[in-house]
């Protein structure tokens, strides 16, 4: 499965009833650190293409982008990976952490 871009809190609020559990990438277009996160995330998509993965780009997306943290009391980050199951946010990182390997280690840890 590849990567898929969500716009919108009705996005998000079909996203959380449609997947039990998914990751999910704030993504900055103009930052170096989120281009890599990005491309370490389109990877991990890539090697798990049973995973869901979904992302925002900040500047695109701000309002869903505040929601998500005010909803799940994370602060906001940018770039910023979370595991969401059974609508609880599982796991959250942020800027060089979100790798290939640790997104994969997630994933399987829980």
């Amino acid at each position: 499965m590849s990567l898929t871009k969500i716009e919108t809190v009705t996005q998000w609020d079909d996203l959380s009833k449609s997947e039990s559990r998914f990751v999910f990438l704030k993504n900055s277009t103009t930052c170096p650190i989120s281009t890599q996160a990005f491309n370490d995330t389109e990877a991990f998509a890539g090697e798990h293409p049973d995973v869901p993965v979904y992302y925002l780009n900040v500047q695109e997306s701000r309002s869903l982008s505040g929601e998500i943290a005010e909803r799940y009391e994370v602060k906001h980050e940018s770039p910023q990976a979370f595991l969401i199951e059974n609508g609880e946010v599982k796991w959250h990182d942020s800027h060089w952490n979100i790798t290939k390997d640790n997104l994969a280690a997630v994933w399987n840890k829980n």
